[in-house]
């Protein structure tokens, strides 16, 4: 890997055989992202064009949207080049009003994310982009782009696997401590548990996040933080069962919080939380682990 370079704009360019990772100032931290270039002899790929972009640095060909949340479309109006999506995630990359709708919002909260996105996003209403599947391949010359489709967050949700470089870039499975997000209408745990062993089968020599850990180097290194990643998520449903020895409500487990630490305060907080619980609990009692003892009260099975 070459040393970094620091253009103007926000981020810190990293060199991974053809691929570059624009590595925002703060790390990559939320509302920011790392960027991907992938650069080939024929064309070059821009993936998920982050806030710390203010122009088309390199002249893309083709951008690619690894799924609809704002943070990975957020640059996406400083390029000319067309616009490409997995097709479940298409008509929320699409559209600002379709992408707000998957969050489950109520009236009060989705004012204000609307007013929040257009204050540090700057997000068109809509703008133009083509579906794809999950198996795409971008050909670039002398490399390519194969798309994964690594559904669970999104439910178009995927990643992107360069080569002949071994580059991996999982987008949102992104190895944080904070854990799996699948508080969409359109998550689902167990997609996200199957994309987690996907991710975990690929052989490649550079992994790549959208978020805070940056690039891992070596597939040894990123199965240990996958396997870290993945009980952070098994961790709530066992937190959960736990609080369902005593019979619960919804409204109880919502309050009891899976995902944000009680003093968070944002107006996404409960819609997280709640389609995070229902989602747990539907495996749970699917699983036998946990029965319904009354409408509406949850109560674990001995």
């Amino acid at each position: 890997m070459s040393q970094p370079t620091r253009p103007s704009a926000g981020y810190v360019e990293h060199r991974y055989g053809g691929v570059s990772v624009l590595m925002a100032d703060n790390g990559g931290a939320v509302p920011y992202g790392n960027s991907v270039v992938v650069h080939g002899s024929s064309g070059t790929l821009v993936i998920d064009p982050s806030l710390a972009l203010d122009r088309d640095p390199v002249g893309a060909d083709a951008v690619l949207i690894s799924h609809a949340h704002e943070d990975h479309i957020a640059g996406v109006r400083h390029f000319a080049a067309p616009t490409y999506t997995h097709g479940l995630d298409a008509a929320a990359v699409a559209s600002l009003e379709v992408m707000v709708d998957q969050y489950g919002l109520d009236t009060q909260a989705r004012a204000e994310i609307e007013q929040y996105m257009a204050d540090r996003f700057e997000l068109a209403p809509t703008r133009r982009v083509e579906g794809i599947d999950g198996g795409h391949v971008f050909d670039l010359g002398d490399r390519t782009a194969r798309v994964i489709h690594l559904p669970g967050h999104t439910p178009g949700h995927s990643g992107v696997l360069v080569e002949p470089d071994g580059f991996f870039y999982v987008a949102d499975i992104d190895l944080t401590s904070f854990g799996p997000m699948y508080g969409d209408i359109g998550s689902s745990v167990d997609d996200f548990l199957a994309s987690i062993a996907v991710a975990d089968a690929v052989d490649a020599r550079w992994f790549g996040t959208f978020h805070q850990k940056g690039v891992i180097d070596g597939r040894a290194e990123f199965r240990t933080r996958l396997a870290a990643y993945r009980d952070k998520l098994l961790s709530r449903e066992e937190r959960l069962l736990e609080f369902l020895d005593e019979p619960r409500t919804m409204d109880d487990i919502v309050g009891h919080r899976l995902v944000y630490r009680p003093h968070v305060q944002a107006p996404y907080v409960q819609a997280v939380e709640t389609r995070t619980a229902q989602l747990h609990l539907e495996r749970l009692i699917g699983a036998g682990a946990v029965a319904e003892a009354e409408p509406g009260v949850f109560r674990r099975v001995a």
